[in-house]
């Protein structure tokens, strides 16, 4: 077992961070502020090599796993909000990637990234106003009419949903057999019956743009389903048999593919608030020396310290598992996502603390950094559920 980061990684970690320094962190508090899409950013970020589709081919390739958390621990140390705005395509471009054909690989992830003088950005949407943790319950409905799918339904709380161009959207087929009935779409901001809705005005990652979507008879033509439809019947016809259709839905197989990488943004937050934190209690002075040398400010960093340490190694382990092509057995994505999402919230309110009054302003960047934190016990999985996944694989019973 090797820690040891390799040149090459040193380099993209530098190459990452110095990136986020000079264009994210000068112009998070704005974007805060306005809850803008960082659109300028998005082009830098896309000049620069980092929002591309080269470098998830890159960490494809990456044995270690370690290519995108690296890139993606910097980038949300800039900034969480802006962060997700780059990253964001990386959710349907799972989907694409994991439950598409290649044909369809081909062909649509192009339009996901666009090119660096016009760059794109997509989304993934299965959440509904009923139905956010439970999958199985998706109203959405996808029927067939001809040479074409007929898409009906509302989606919430989709992150780049209002910004997006392409949309990749999951459905129910047939509602009387569940999530095994359900199948995914790629669907154009063009197509007909296509809209976005409200644009939710949120607590925290505000440059990220989380906009409803909605879907009035929305027309597609039959070649957008993911996989085929030869794939898509083969597998209703298993599933009205009782047979087992050999994998959870193309919303669960993304979610457990991505958890990782939803941790370690959460990591990149918690070592921003730690560091931000230790350098301000070296230079406040309280009695007559600096708040560093008070224990109880001692005792509170070097908490924080091995929580940000403890949350980074579980998301390695899981992206090295998953690189290596092998199972999350106890449920590692799904720990590195718990840990991570809760560390990040409590190390950003401790940094709140040990900043006193300051902490509570917006003078200082705490505050933001402790409200997009929040997000990360909820979204792709809440804690509880992160949780019951966790327990399923220590009872055996995942």
């Amino acid at each position: 077992m090797d820690f040891q980061l390799t040149e090459e990684q040193l380099e993209i970690k530098k190459w990452a961070h110095e990136f986020a320094e000079k264009e994210i962190r000068p112009v998070a508090d704005e974007y805060d502020r306005t809850g803008e899409f960082p659109w300028p950013v998005i082009k830098k970020a896309a000049e620069a090599g980092i929002y591309s589709m080269d470098l998830y081919m890159q960490s494809q390739q990456d044995s270690s796993g370690l290519t995108l958390p690296l890139v993606m621990e910097e980038i949300f140390w800039g900034c969480a909000g802006i962060g997700l705005s780059i990253f964001g395509t990386g959710l349907p471009l799972a989907a694409l990637a994991n439950s598409g054909s290649s044909e369809q690989l081909f062909e649509w992830a192009p339009k996901m990234f666009g090119t660096p003088d016009d760059p794109k950005v997509a989304a993934f949407a299965v959440t509904e106003p009923q139905a956010g943790s439970d999958v199985s319950s998706l109203t959405t409905r996808a029927t067939r009419d001809g040479d074409e799918w007929v898409l009906s339904g509302q989606k919430v709380f989709i992150t780049n949903g209002g910004v997006a161009d392409v949309t990749v959207v999951v459905a129910t087929v047939d509602p009387e057999l569940g999530h095994r009935g359900q199948a995914s779409f790629i669907v154009s901001k063009d197509d007909p019956g296509f809209s976005t809705g409200k644009k939710e005005d949120k607590l925290g990652i505000r440059a990220s743009d989380t906009s409803e979507i909605i879907l009035d008879e929305c027309r597609i033509p039959l070649d957008r389903i993911l996989g085929g439809l030869e794939k898509l019947e083969g597998k209703l016809e298993r599933a009205r048999k009782g047979e087992s259709t050999g994998r959870s839905s193309t919303a669960l197989r993304t979610f457990e593919m991505t958890r990782p990488s939803v941790a370690i943004q959460a990591v990149g937050i918690a070592r921003a608030a730690l560091e931000f934190a230790a350098d301000y209690a070296k230079e406040r002075v309280a009695f007559g020396v600096p708040i560093a040398q008070h224990q109880s400010i001692q005792n509170m960093i070097a908490d924080m310290a091995v929580d940000v340490e403890s949350a980074r190694l579980l998301v390695h382990k899981a992206a090295w598992l998953a690189a290596s092509g092998q199972p999350f057995e106890k449920a590692e994505g799904s720990m590195s996502k718990l840990k991570a999402g809760e560390v990040a919230v409590s190390v950003t309110e401790k940094a709140i603390q040990i900043l006193g009054g300051y902490g509570y302003i917006k003078d200082f960047p705490v505050e933001k950094w402790y409200r997009d934190s929040k997000i990360y016990t909820i979204f792709e999985g809440t804690s509880e559920m992160q949780r019951r996944v966790i327990s399923r694989a220590v009872f055996g019973t995942a």
